[in-house]
């Protein structure tokens, strides 16, 4: 159960990453209203508070979220930028989340 939790909190802080980059970017690139802004800064708060929520060393919990990150925004590029992945960007996602599984659940030492 701790490792499903723990894969669940990182796509959700990964979302709220990428939504506050998202929004700001609809606004600098799209010419969409600048109060974008408003909603993008909550969801970096979001974000930040997220990764506090994680019971071990904050640089284990940095290194291993990046894993889920990188998924998550491939994700991203198909569900929401219409870009479908390639078999390359699949097989990245994939690795990037086999190094998070080592990082976060491999027997630690200290």
């Amino acid at each position: 159960m701790f490792e499903f939790k723990t894969v669940a909190l990182f796509v959700v802080t990964a979302i709220a990453e990428i939504l506050g980059c998202y929004l700001p970017y609809l606004w600098l690139k799209q010419d969409k209203s600048i109060l974008l802004l408003i909603p993008a800064g909550l969801s970096l708060a979001l974000f930040a508070w997220l990764l506090t929520l994680h019971p071990t060393a904050t640089g284990r919990v940095y290194a291993a979220y990046g894993g889920v990150y990188i998924f998550v925004a491939l994700l991203w590029l198909w569900v929401v930028d219409g870009v479908k992945p390639t078999m390359w960007d699949a097989i990245g996602g994939c690795v990037a989340l086999l190094g998070m599984a080592i990082i976060m659940f491999a027997p630690k030492n200290t």
